[in-house]
């Protein structure tokens, strides 16, 4: 397991990317992107949702609260980066397609 540091690290890095990633496809993509204490919020319109990622230091995960269900995402020394254990995607990839599936097809992509 990371210790906390490196943890913060890594989620920090993996959180702004992220971030950077959804401003670019949200004018497109039908959604508004907030940030609250490194709590990231996305917002939608039609139809009305929000998905929330957070950290949880505690356990060393990636938090997404998205379409009634909750997503745990651990740190992958092999991909050098947070991935949903069950199948290894990758933290962009797997939002894109929670944002698509919100959005009832779309074709939002996370670079």
């Amino acid at each position: 397991m990371l210790d906390e540091t490196t943890f913060r690290r890594h989620a920090d890095q993996a959180i702004e990317s992220l971030k950077r990633s959804l401003i670019d496809a949200e004018e497109d993509g039908g959604f508004e992107v907030e940030e609250q204490g490194g709590v990231l919020n996305i917002v939608f319109e039609e139809p009305p949702a929000k998905f929330v990622l957070t950290p949880n230091a505690p356990v060393r995960q990636i938090w997404i609260s998205a379409l009634s269900t909750s997503f745990k995402l651990e740190w992958s020394e092999e991909a050098s980066a947070f991935v949903l254990p069950k199948d290894s995607t990758p933290l962009k990839p797997l939002m894109a397609r929670l944002i698509n599936e919100q959005l009832g097809g779309g074709s939002v992509t996370l670079n």
